[in-house]
Parts: C-alpha cells; sequence; structure tokens
C-alpha cells in the first residue's frame, strides 16, 4: 500500500532537493508540503497546505501522514536573535514531530547539524542537541536523524559565511581522513537522498546518521 508523506522546509537547501525524490519515489502517493509560503511545483502526487508555525495545532488535522521529513532550519544570523532561532529549530520541529506522533506516523526524519549536543558551550549546537532529545520522547515507530557537515548547493539566498566555509572545506577535503572524515562538506542532494532511503528501510528505533561525502553512515542510539 502506498503512503503519504510531509516535509516541512520545502523551500529550503535540502528540502528543495527532497521534494522531486518524494514526488518520484513509487513510496508514496500523497506528498503534502507545509509552510507558509507555497513552492513553486506542479506534480499529481503534491498537496501544499499553507499555515502559520507559531500556531501549528490549529492546523493538527492537516498534518496526518505516514512518514515526516522536517527540513526546517536557519541560522543565528537569518534569524536575527537567539529567540527567533530557537523558535524555528527548536520549537518548530518539536512541535512538528508532537502533531503527526499524535496523529500516528510512522517516522519522523529530520535535519539537525554535526556536533548537535545539549550540553555544548556553542548555543546553536546546544540547541540542536535539545532538539535531538525533544524530538525521540515522540512515540514514532523510527525516527531519523541527520547531522551534515558544511552543506553544498545553491541557496535561494546565499549565505556568505557558508560560502567560505564551503571553499575551505573543499580545498581542505582530501586531508580530511579518519575521524575528522565527518568534517567534510557534503551536498544537499546526499543527504535528501539518504533520508529518502532511510524512510524506504522501513527500521525501527532511533537512528543518527553522520555525513560523509559519498554517503551518510548510520549508527543506532
Amino acid at each position: 500500500m502506498q503512503k503519504t508523506a510531509l516535509i516541512a522546509g520545502a523551500s529550503g537547501l535540502i528540502g528543495s532537493q527532497l521534494l522531486p525524490l518524494l514526488l518520484a519515489s513509487n513510496r508514496y502517493n500523497r506528498v503534502i508540503v507545509v509552510g507558509r509560503r507555497p513552492v513553486l511545483v506542479v506534480h499529481p502526487k503534491l498537496e501544499q497546505r499553507l499555515l502559520d508555525f507559531d500556531h501549528l495545532e490549529d492546523h493538527r488535522f492537516q498534518l496526518i501522514a505516514d512518514d515526516v521529513f522536517c527540513c526546517l532550519g536557519t541560522t543565528l544570523r537569518e534569524a536575527g536573535s537567539k529567540e527567533a532561532f530557537y523558535t524555528v529549530d527548536y520549537l518548530y520541529v518539536v512541535k512538528l514531530a508532537a502533531l503527526t506522533a499524535g496523529n500516528f506516523a510512522a517516522q519522523f526524519l529530520v535535519v539537525s547539524a554535526l556536533g548537535a549536543n545539549s550540553h555544548s558551550r556553542f548555543y546553536y549546537s546546544r540547541v540542536k542537541g535539545e532538539m535531538e532529545e525533544a524530538v525521540q520522547q515522540a512515540p514514532f515507530r523510527a525516527i531519523h536523524i541527520f547531522r551534515p557537515s558544511l552543506l553544498l548547493g545553491q541557496r535561494a539566498r546565499p549565505r556568505t559565511g557558508e560560502r567560505i566555509g564551503a571553499f575551505i572545506l573543499r580545498t581542505l577535503g582530501p586531508i580530511l581522513q579518519g575521524p575528522l572524515r565527518k568534517y567534510r562538506a557534503v551536498g544537499a542532494d546526499t543527504v535528501a537522498h539518504a533520508m529518502l532511503s532511510a524512510a524506504e528501510a522501513s527500521s525501527v528505533g532511533t537512528q543518527v546518521h553522520s555525513s560523509t561525502p559519498a554517503r551518510l553512515a548510520s549508527s543506532g542510539l
């Protein structure tokens, strides 16, 4: 039986790569995109639902799916404040997980970040770690957490810091071996393919996927 996928953050770097993969997948006969703005995609499987994440609970019954893909995320600079960053990268993500789990979704696949740790002295990493811990409290059959390094790809709004970082990591890539390999920059399309592959595997429990240039290696928690 074909399933329904729900994706949040479909206009972002990873989400924009993931959406066409979901639409092309034989696993899904419906793909629901939720967000404040529509994506410029037309497809017979696609359903777009415009909603306000600040009042996500008001849209509970529009969030019914088998597999939920969460690609929400910003940066401290883009958000403008720690509070705004926390709202997007923690509150929105955790609320989406809670509501979709309450609607009996089977899987939740979420993009986090390399270095996520709830005890980190770095605010960005700490919030990502806290988000991961909160999401794992939701009763999904499977939870997949993706921790990519610096992402490669074309954003609608380029981030200068990421462009500089990507150049540096591309240059250093060949010498990042062994334990340092995880710091190599990774393509957004690689992460998107890994997310779909993880969903198709229909595993059970929590899996954390760390980035490498060619694939995302998985290790269970």
